[in-house]
């Protein structure tokens, strides 16, 4: 798979699970959070981790072949992730198991999007 069909695979990806917290907030948070996914503040905080997630994924998407904004706009993927990532390990004993395999999801997502920035910063580079 080439880098831009993975960035644009890894951002499609990252639009549907915003999309599904946005919408479905407690469903789509139980994975990650378990029982208090049901509690009202919790919806809160899952849709606007949802709606930051889609706006990255667009963002993502539309500047992948731009050789300035393309590399950045996934290295600021990998940043989201990077968070996502940390604050599940730092409640990691409070989480559900699944709640740990989400975070571990966010640091495969951290690794590709480093990848795919590195990637695409290299195919933009000049010869020389």
């Amino acid at each position: 798979m080439a880098p831009r069909d993975y960035a644009r695979a890894i951002n499609l990806a990252r639009i549907a699970l915003g999309l599904s917290l946005l919408l479905a907030p407690r469903r789509s948070a139980s994975a990650w959070v378990g029982a208090d996914a049901h509690r009202p503040g919790t919806a809160v905080i899952a849709r606007a981790h949802g709606v930051r997630d889609a706006v990255v994924g667009v963002i993502a998407l539309q500047t992948v072949d731009d050789p300035l904004y393309g590399p950045r706009c996934q290295r600021l993927a990998g940043l989201c992730d990077a968070v996502d990532l940390g604050a599940t390990l730092m409640a990691r004993r409070s989480l559900p198991r699944t709640g740990v395999l989400v975070g571990l999801l966010a640091g495969v997502g951290l690794a590709g999007q480093l990848w795919v920035a590195e990637q695409l910063r290299s195919a933009g580079s000049p010869v020389g």
